[in-house]
């Protein structure tokens, strides 16, 4: 993975409300979640949540899909399992991992 997209997914996944709604994503499955859903669980303004999803969406961590009237939101694993690869790729690459690390 490109370092640079890993750095802007990580800046993004860097504010609290946005890790908040990730998590969220993240336990949802598959299935994701509405808008509206990620909003009464949240407890925050329409607006804040459109803000930070769309940060998500630009790192293609979220990917969003309209369905009928509503605004569903998922996870995009793939990504999420290339960037968890990225940051272990190279875990005590220079020596040895101890029993602590691995």
């Amino acid at each position: 993975m490109d370092i640079n997209m890993t750095a802007s997914r990580l800046e993004a996944l860097g504010n609290a409300t946005r890790l908040r709604l990730y998590r969220l994503l993240v336990r949802a499955g598959e299935s994701g979640l509405s808008m509206g859903q990620i909003q009464e669980k949240l407890g925050i303004p329409g607006s804040t949540l459109s803000h930070h999803c769309r940060t998500l969406v630009l790192v293609d961590l979220v990917q969003q899909e309209r369905v009928g009237t509503s605004l569903i939101c998922r996870t995009n694993y793939v990504v999420m399992r290339g960037l968890l690869d990225d940051l272990t790729a190279e875990c005590c690459a220079d020596e040895a991992c101890s029993s602590r690390v691995a």
